[in-house]
């Protein structure tokens, strides 16, 4: 059976790749992208009318509900909803301006939960459905000097634990999806901080060699999540994330436990 589909962010990126994907084995794509809209002709050419162009900044909240209407009422019906917009902000939490931080919620965590908020009636009614939140590694685990970037992605996967938990008996499925490190530009383009020269040292210190893994190898996962009958609740995409997880979470582990004394006396007599 064909699918429909609605992929914010779609233009470049993951969300082009899952876009060309979907379309490509016969599916229906609704595609949103802030503006140049022109990035979809080559798509459009060879798909026609299975590829609907959306225009959609997804911090505009009474936009992503007339997007997300728009794109049901065009396909039929919405069974995959992928909120992949969002951006990276580089600075150290101490370089971080109001503007920076606001700006950063607003798109990575807003502007999910708009999109989520929108499309949620939607699948009530059909009683199906799949969200698919493309939270990153960095919804997990956190590096220096990105802490705006992981606020915003920590906040999507607490939301997305509760959606998921709340939304089951309406025959919605909820997966996390957590690309490591990827060759999509991210981190050449995105919006950074002024840098004070005091955290000159950490910036050297954390800077990572990371193992970027290849875009379009990314197309199979997601089509393999989105046919699933029983999808994952949350997913890492490439090679170097979970050994990286499990070593953070051992830690965390062992620290709870050396302290558990003190935990359990917090709890006073019982």
């Amino acid at each position: 059976m064909t699918k429909t589909w609605l992929i914010t962010g779609a233009a470049a990126g993951l969300g082009r790749e899952w876009t060309e994907a979907a379309l490509e084995r016969g599916d229906r794509v609704a595609a949103t992208a802030r503006g140049r809209l022109e990035r979809f002709d080559a798509l459009a050419e060879r798909h026609g009318d299975r590829l609907l162009r959306l225009e959609l900044d997804v911090t505009d909240r009474a936009r992503a509900f007339t997007a997300v209407r728009e794109a049901a009422d065009a396909l039929g019906s919405l069974d995959v909803v992928i909120n992949n917009a969002g951006y990276g902000h580089f600075g150290m939490v101490e370089e971080l301006t109001e503007a920076e931080i606001r700006a950063q919620l607003e798109t990575n965590f807003l502007g999910t939960l708009w999109v989520t908020q929108a499309a949620l009636p939607i699948m009530r009614a059909q009683r199906s459905g799949h969200i698919i939140q493309n939270t990153s590694e960095g919804g997990i685990v956190a590096f220096p000097g990105i802490g705006a970037y992981h606020a915003s992605k920590w906040a999507v996967e607490g939301l997305t634990e509760s959606l998921a938990q709340e939304v089951g008996g309406f025959g919605i499925k909820v997966t996390s999806v957590e690309p490591g490190p990827y060759r999509t530009g991210f981190g050449s383009t995105d919006a950074s901080s002024a840098p004070l020269p005091a955290y000159d040292q950490v910036r050297a210190d954390g800077a990572q060699d990371w193992d970027f893994g290849d875009p379009r190898a990314t197309r199979d996962a997601i089509l393999r999540v989105v046919d699933a009958d029983e999808p994952p609740r949350r997913i890492f995409l490439g090679r170097s994330s979970l050994p990286h997880v499990e070593r953070v979470y051992a830690e965390r582990l062992e620290t709870w436990r050396a302290w558990e004394p003190v935990s359990l006396a917090a709890m006073g007599a019982v």
